[in-house]
């Protein structure tokens, strides 16, 4: 395993050294600061961050439960891979929750949650003008994150961060090759789906969540059957 930032992390910020190598590794997969399908020694990382084998084997354990760890008898761990089936999985399951989420949200939205999201909208639109994508990538996040807290529904909420978690992966894996590419037409989705829920139209910000996802999938499938 290279040595990455993220392998420097404190125990002091930790209760646990379980939940140090969890946190520290879980961080460095979802940055793709470790790259999908390599290896992880359990012996090189527990040297790395000064703790014994036990919490990185748990750690690992709780990494394959949450699939971004793979565990091959007799071979080891492994970063999961980026597959078309698991950028599918990703699109699919941020769709439905996104939906039912955004639903929720034009009918319980207060007036200050709408300012919110309209205040993390116009940050995006700056963020394309400034020509900074990533910046505008992490607040894109933050927004679907917010539609999803709306609700006040702790399940659903907690679902949509995890699986928002995995996007941001997904996304920063394919940077370059699709998403640098679509942030117009995504930003022009965002403007549409802050129309709707500020116009309480629960209708149309499920129907309109439904196409922004199925856009982002297909312009991710579109590159991934062009490799």
């Amino acid at each position: 395993m290279p040595p990455t930032r993220s392998l420097a992390a404190s125990p002091a910020f930790f209760r646990t050294k379980q939940e140090l190598v969890y946190r520290t590794l879980r961080d460095a997969i979802l940055r793709c600061e470790v790259a999908p399908d390599q290896r992880l020694v359990i012996d090189d990382i527990a040297r790395r961050l000064n703790v014994s084998t036990i919490p990185v084997r748990e750690a690992l354990q709780l990494l394959q439960s949450e699939g971004l760890v793979t565990m091959v008898p007799h071979v080891g761990a492994a970063v999961s891979s980026l597959s078309r089936e698991s950028v599918v999985d990703v699109f699919s399951v941020l769709e439905g929750l996104q939906v039912v989420a955004g639903r929720l949200a034009a009918s319980e939205a207060s007036a200050e949650d709408l300012n919110e999201l309209s205040a993390l909208v116009k940050e995006m639109d700056q963020a394309i003008e400034d020509g900074e994508f990533e910046h505008w990538a992490d607040v894109n996040t933050r927004f679907h994150a917010r539609i999803g807290a709306i609700p006040g529904l702790t399940l659903l909420r907690q679902s949509n961060e995890q699986a928002l978690d995995r996007w941001d992966r997904v996304r920063r894996f394919f940077y370059n090759g699709v998403l640098s590419h679509r942030v117009a037409n995504a930003q022009r989705e965002h403007h549409e789906l802050m129309a709707a829920l500020s116009a309480r139209d629960a209708a149309g910000v499920a129907s309109k969540m439904l196409h922004h996802y199925r856009h982002a999938l297909e312009a991710y499938l579109a590159y991934l059957d062009k490799k």
